[in-house]
């Protein structure tokens, strides 16, 4: 058991070590790159042509889009290392607080949003937050192709386990890929049509894991798509 402790203390000092140098060690000369490319926009614009203003655009667009990158990879490798507390949750009012949030910040929407009451379940609070956050905000995104939404929060018990889920009638994917679904920024749509990290999937997956359950989904083309998940493992 001594030995076990210390091969984990190793690791994580290790996994300290590679965050820090994500954190601080990549960000140097990613900062120089959008400080030097923003530098050339602002100062030295007159002596480019359309063209090359174009690729410097892009260029420090792209060294944005690497920095939320670096943040959502630290973001992802401190979730599983977080310490896993366990309450009673209320679903459905953390599901109206976050639809209220994406609400207000999308004022221009029209989503009707449909939350079952009295949805609970049991696990580390913060954590349950962020499922909700990454699932509405994912219902959210693939939706805002219709001009009025429908996005629904329910519960069921279902082969005596209780399964969660968030449906949207947006764009759907194609099931054949479904597998990508929770890769750190796979992507089934370009991003040039819905924008984001592309780790939202990610996170909750590895919390619903932590938390012993699993996370699918079930979706068609122009459809919409449902995703569910567990917070237990499955009773024989």
């Amino acid at each position: 058991m001594g030995e076990q402790t210390t091969e984990l203390e190793a690791s994580r000092r290790e996994l300290d070590a590679l965050l820090y140098s994500v954190s601080h060690d990549l960000r140097a000369p990613l900062r120089a790159i959008d400080g030097f490319s923003q530098a050339l926009l602002d100062d030295h614009s007159d002596k480019l042509d359309d063209e090359g203003l174009i690729y410097l655009s892009r260029l420090h667009a792209a060294a944005g889009r690497m920095g939320v990158m670096i943040d959502e990879l630290v973001r992802l490798a401190r979730l599983s290392r977080s310490e896993l507390e366990r309450a009673d949750v209320d679903l459905s009012a953390v599901a109206r607080e976050v639809a209220r949030g994406l609400q207000l910040a999308n004022a221009d929407r029209e989503v009707a949003v449909r939350i079952q009451d009295g949805i609970h379940a049991t696990g580390d609070p913060k954590l349950l937050r962020v499922i909700m956050e990454s699932l509405l905000d994912n219902a959210w995104k693939f939706t805002a192709r219709r001009p009025q939404a429908q996005v629904e929060v329910q519960a069921a018990r279902r082969h005596g386990e209780r399964i969660y889920s968030v449906r949207d009638d947006g764009v759907g994917f194609d099931m054949r890929y479904a597998e990508r679904l929770f890769g750190p920024f796979q992507r089934m749509h370009p991003e040039r049509e819905f924008s984001g990290s592309g780790i939202g999937l990610a996170l909750a997956q590895r919390i619903v894991r932590r938390h012993g359950g699993r996370i699918w989904a079930s979706a068609q083309v122009d459809a919409g798509a449902t995703f569910y998940f567990t917070l237990e493992r499955k009773r024989a």
